[in-house]
C-alpha cells in the first residue's frame, strides 16, 4: 500500500488533513506526520515526495517550526505551501519579511514562468491566500513562476532540483485549480502512478490481518455505526469465524436498531454474533438520574462491564477490532505505522487495561469518507453506509430528565416518524444529522374535543462536514408542518413539535 507514499510534514496549518485528503483523491496514499519528525524516519518512510504544510507563525518567530537544510539535498521533490514555502526561502538562502498589508482571501495566480507544477493551469485563475509574511529575495538556483497582486514572489522553483513553493494554498476548494497544481506535483514531478483506491486498501489490509491473527480470536464491538460496522465485515473477509462480534443492545437504541443490526450481519456476512440485550440493567442505573454526565458515565461503565463480561468467554481472544480514524490518531500526534497498526491495548474506548488484548485498527490512516468508500467496495449496505452519526449514549442524551420505557416508547416513534419524512424527501443524504429530542416540558393542547397536557418534542437537522461546526438545516415550511402534524397525530404522548434552528457554536448538535 505503501509503494507510493507522499509525506506531509505538518507545521500547523489548519488546511493539513486538507492536503491529506486532496491527495488521496487523486489515488496517491499520503500521511501525516508533525514536522519534528527525525530524518531517520524519514528515510524509513521512504516517500516518493514531500509536501510541506502551511502554519501559523512567522519563519522568524523564536518558537518558529524549524527544518534543516539536509533533506532539501536529498534528490525528493519538495512542494512547500505558505509557510512552507518561506521556509524553503529561508533556510536555503532567501529573505522573508512581513508583508505590508496581509493577504487573506482569494487572489489572481499570474504565471510568470513555465514550471512543471503550473502546467495546464490557466492564467489568473482563482487562489487562495493567508499569509502575514511573504518572500522578498529568491535563493540561488530559484526562479519566479507566479506572481499575485500582493506577492511579487507568489510561487517559486528549482526545476533541477524538484523543488517548488507556492505562497497560497491549492489544498483548499477556492483555489479553483489548486488540484490540477497538486495532481501536477503527484503525476508530473513525482511521477507517481496514482493505484491507492479502496480495492488496494481492502486486499493489502486483509492479508495483513490474517498473518497477523494466524488461527487466534478477534473481538470486536459492533454498535452498528460505519466505523465498527466496516471493521467488522473487512476483519471477518481475513479471518473468518475467528471473529466474535459483540452488540450490546442498552435498550437505548433508535427504533428496531438492534434488530436490524444483528439481522443485517447474521444473514449477509453469517458474522459469528453475540446479541447481549441488556436493557433492563441500563435501565435500571439510569433511573431516576437527570445529570447528563452522569447519564453517560452510567452507561459507559455499564457497557465496559457488559462486554468485558462476554469476551472473557473467549479466552484463546488476543486481538480487540477498533474503528479507530485518522483525524484521532493526527490530533493525538501518534507514529503512524504500518496500514493494520498494532500496538498493546490501552484505554480503548474506555475498556479496561486488565484485557490484556492488542489493537487492531485497520482505519487508523484512513477519514470518514474513505472508510465509507471501503465499505463500498465491501459491499455494505447503503443505508449502513450513509447512517447519520449516532451518539453513544444513544436516547438517553435526547431525553432531557430522567430515563423511563415510556419516554424511550414515545421519542422512538417521534424520531422515526421525522427521518422516515426526510428520507421520503429525498434530503437524508444531504443532511449531517437529524433526530428528535423528547423536553422536560408539557404544554395545553386540543385534541378532538379534549383538553391535553402533553409532552413537547423538538426536531434537529445540521449540516456539516465534520461535526466541528454545524448549520441548521433550513427546511421548507410545508415539510415540517408535515413532519410535525403527522408526529401529532400518530404518537400518542405528544401534543406540540419544535424545530431548533441553532448552529454550532454557540449550540452543540446533541442538547445534551
Amino acid at each position: 500500500m505503501k509503494e507510493e507514499l507522499i509525506l506531509i510534514l505538518d507545521f500547523g496549518s489548519q488546511y493539513t488533513q486538507l492536503i491529506a485528503r486532496r491527495i488521496r483523491e487523486s489515488g496517491v496514499y499520503s500521511e501525516i506526520h508533525p514536522y519534528s519528525l527525525s530524518l531517520e524516519k524519514i528515510k524509513e518512510l521512504n516517500p516518493k515526495g514531500i509536501i510541506l504544510s502551511g502554519g501559523p507563525l512567522s519563519v522568524y518567530d523564536k518558537q518558529a517550526p524549524y527544518l534543516g537544510q539536509e533533506i532539501f539535498g536529498w534528490g525528493i521533490p519538495i512542494l512547500g505551501i505558505c509557510y512552507g514555502l518561506q521556509l524553503i526561502g529561508k533556510t536555503l538562502g532567501g529573505k522573508v519579511e512581513p508583508a505590508t498589508s496581509r493577504e487573506y482571501g482569494k487572489a489572481r495566480l499570474k504565471i510568470a514562468s513555465e514550471s512543471k507544477l503550473f502546467q495546464d493551469v490557466s492564467d489568473n485563475s482563482v487562489v487562495w491566500m493567508s499569509h502575514g509574511d511573504y518572500l522578498t529575495g529568491l535563493p540561488e538556483g530559484f526562479s519566479v513562476t507566479a506572481t499575485s497582486e500582493d506577492s511579487p514572489i507568489c510561487a517559486i522553483s528549482d526545476e533541477k532540483k524538484n523543488i517548488f513553493g507556492v505562497q497560497f494554498h491549492p489544498e483548499v476548494a477556492h483555489s479553483t485549480e489548486g488540484k490540477k497544481i497538486l495532481d501536477n506535483f503527484l503525476f508530473r514531478i513525482c511521477a507517481l502512478k496514482g493505484e491507492w483506491t479502496p480495492k488496494h486498501f481492502i486486499e493489502s489490509s486483509i492479508n495483513d490481518i490474517k498473518n497477523l491473527v494466524g488461527n487466534k480470536k478477534a473481538i470486536c464491538a459492533l454498535s452498528g455505526g460505519v466505523d465498527s460496522s466496516v471493521a467488522a465485515i473487512l476483519v471477518h473477509e481475513a479471518i473468518g469465524s475467528n471473529l466474535v462480534c459483540i452488540h450490546v443492545d442498552t435498550g437505548l437504541m433508535r427504533k428496531d436498531e438492534s434488530r436490524q443490526i444483528v439481522e443485517m450481519f447474521q444473514n449477509n456476512y453469517q458474522l459469528s454474533l453475540i446479541h447481549v440485550d441488556a436493557t433492563e440493567i441500563f435501565l435500571e442505573r439510569l433511573k431516576g438520574v437527570t445529570d447528563p454526565e452522569k447519564k453517560r458515565k452510567i452507561i459507559g461503565n455499564t457497557f465496559i462491564e457488559i462486554f468485558e463480561e462476554e469476551a472473557k468467554k473467549f479466552e484463546d481472544a488476543a486481538y480487540l477490532v477498533q474503528g479507530t480514524l485518522y483525524p484521532d490518531v493526527i490530533e493525538s500526534v501518534a507514529v503512524v505505522g504500518s496500514s493494520v497498526t498494532i500496538k498493546s491495548h490501552h484505554n480503548v474506548g474506555g475498556l479496561p487495561e486488565k484485557m490484556n488484548l492488542k489493537l487492531i485498527e485497520p482505519f487508523r490512516k484512513l477519514f470518514k469518507d474513505e472508510v465509507r468508500k471501503i465499505g463500498r467496495e465491501l459491499g455494505l449496505p447503503e443505508s449502513f453506509i450513509e447512517r447519520h452519526p449516532f451518539p453513544g449514549p444513544g436516547l438517553a442524551v435526547r431525553i432531557l430528565g430522567d430515563i423511563t420505557e415510556e419516554k424511550l416508547a414515545i421519542l422512538r416513534e417521534a424520531d422515526d416518524i421525522f427521518i422516515s419524512e426526510i428520507k421520503k424527501a429525498g434530503l437524508y443524504n444531504k443532511i449531517w444529522q437529524a433526530f428528535a429530542v423528547l423536553l422536560p416540558v408539557q404544554t395545553v393542547g386540543v385534541m378532538g374535543d379534549a383538553r391535553t397536557y402533553e409532552n413537547v418534542v423538538a426536531l434537529r437537522a445540521v449540516t456539516s462536514t465534520d461535526g466541528m461546526t454545524a448549520d441548521w438545516y433550513p427546511f421548507e415550511a410545508e415539510f415540517l408542518a408535515g413532519a410535525s402534524n403527522r408526529i401529532i397525530r400518530n404518537v400518542r404522548g405528544i401534543n406540540r413539535v419544535v424545530y431548533d434552528v441553532s448552529s454550532k457554536p454557540p449550540s452543540t448538535i446533541e442538547w445534551e
